[in-house]
């Protein structure tokens, strides 16, 4: 056959090569206004998390400006948002000393990056940094509102100014930082208003200790999806950092912060078999594609390594990837289900839902864009990984 007689085939759902990942652009432009209006209401800025996408043309959309501001958690993500005109940077994971000459590298680039921190010993070495090269790294003090992960607790007074005298023996003090990550194990929504509320009481008082003993607090930071979906008030921050409600996925939706509807990502899969006598369907997206993340494990509803769609997106009704190989899926009916296993004959075009959007989508380097109601696609957005 010639080059010549080859005929190019729109790439569509139907034929375009599986496992690929599929974002619907509709139900995501959906779940963004829907934070941003939330938040626009209550009077503080919106800092988004771009340690899900790590696309530009996602962060494109979901940025209030082409500049930021936005938050990352690796600085390989910082280096390829400043690369793209992203200059207001917060990198929101602990730094550690050999870190910091990146930091400095991209700070001469012209992207305003700060620093996270939560130790005297860090602060002393962002300081001594900073007093090397001339600039004033800036830095957030990081919270622990919940004991979830890191940060000085709110009312470790010394501990705070300690840090903050060290930063200021050549770094900036920007402010404080938290994040409520026991929200994702709240149960019910008066659960996840108090683990907002905490989230906000605990930044707030932080901050409030720092400009009592004469130390500039200018920014009030705090973020989660769902507390930014279930804050009451947020009195005293200035902003919220929130990430994967750009997706969603079946972690938030088993929270409650989302309908299943709502989840804009999905692995796109071919069925390649059947077990009839173990009840099992067969397809090519495995755990290479879905990731090994089993978030709902712990939540009411169990959905394996994801819950099954037909083409367009619309669920079976209990049919879940519940178990997986590297390059195999196990579709089954979840135990206790009565509901019927489907018929999906060889070949048939599937979409399966994450449990958690960060994880799966990091399986895979670009998206696959389209909108709710038409089969087509109708862009590819490159993503990266690393560090």
């Amino acid at each position: 056959m010639t080059r010549d007689a080859v005929t190019w085939e729109r790439p569509t759902l139907k034929n375009v090569g599986t496992p690929c990942l599929i974002l619907d652009r509709d139900r995501m432009d959906r779940n963004i206004r829907r934070l941003r209006t939330r938040l626009d209401q209550l009077g503080v800025a919106l800092r988004p998390h771009l340690k899900t996408a790590k696309s530009i043309d996602a962060a494109r959309r979901v940025m209030t400006s082409s500049a930021g501001p936005a938050t990352v958690s690796t600085l390989k993500e910082a280096e390829r948002f400043a690369a793209a005109g992203v200059t207001d940077l917060i990198y929101a994971v602990g730094i550690s000393p050999d870190k910091i000459e990146r930091v400095l590298v991209l700070r001469a680039t012209g992207a305003d990056l700060a620093v996270t921190l939560d130790t005297v010993e860090q602060a002393q070495a962002v300081a001594h940094a900073s007093r090397q090269a001339g600039d004033p790294i800036p830095a957030f003090i990081e919270i622990d509102c919940d004991g979830h992960r890191s940060g000085v607790v709110p009312g470790e007074r010394t501990k705070l100014l300690e840090i903050a005298h060290a930063l200021a023996e050549g770094a900036s003090l920007r402010g404080v930082l938290t994040h409520a990550g026991a929200s994702y194990g709240a149960d019910g929504d008066d659960a996840l208003r108090a683990c907002a509320e905490g989230e906000r009481a605990s930044a707030v008082k932080a901050a409030a200790i720092l400009r009592e003993a004469g130390f500039a607090c200018p920014i009030v930071s705090v973020g989660s999806t769902p507390t930014a979906h279930f804050a009451q008030s947020l009195e005293g921050v200035t902003e919220v950092r929130a990430g994967v409600f750009v997706f969603f996925d079946l972690v938030m939706a088993g929270v409650g912060v989302c309908q299943i509807d709502d989840i804009a990502l999905s692995v796109l899969g071919t069925v390649i078999g059947h077990q009839p006598e173990k009840g099992w369907i067969l397809a090519d997206a495995g755990w290479m594609a879905m990731s090994r993340d089993r978030g709902t494990a712990k939540q009411k509803v169990d959905q394996g390594y994801g819950l099954v769609c037909d083409i367009h997106g619309k669920p079976f009704p209990d049919l879940i990837m519940s178990d997986a190989n590297q390059e195999h899926g196990i579709l089954s009916i979840r135990s206790g289900s009565n509901a019927p296993l489907p018929d999906l004959p060889i070949g048939t075009r599937i979409r399966i839902l994450p449990n958690h959007a960060c994880a799966t989508a990091a399986q895979h380097d670009a998206y696959q864009v389209v909108c709710s109601d038409d089969d087509a696609i109708k862009a590819v957005w490159p993503r990266f990984g690393g560090w």
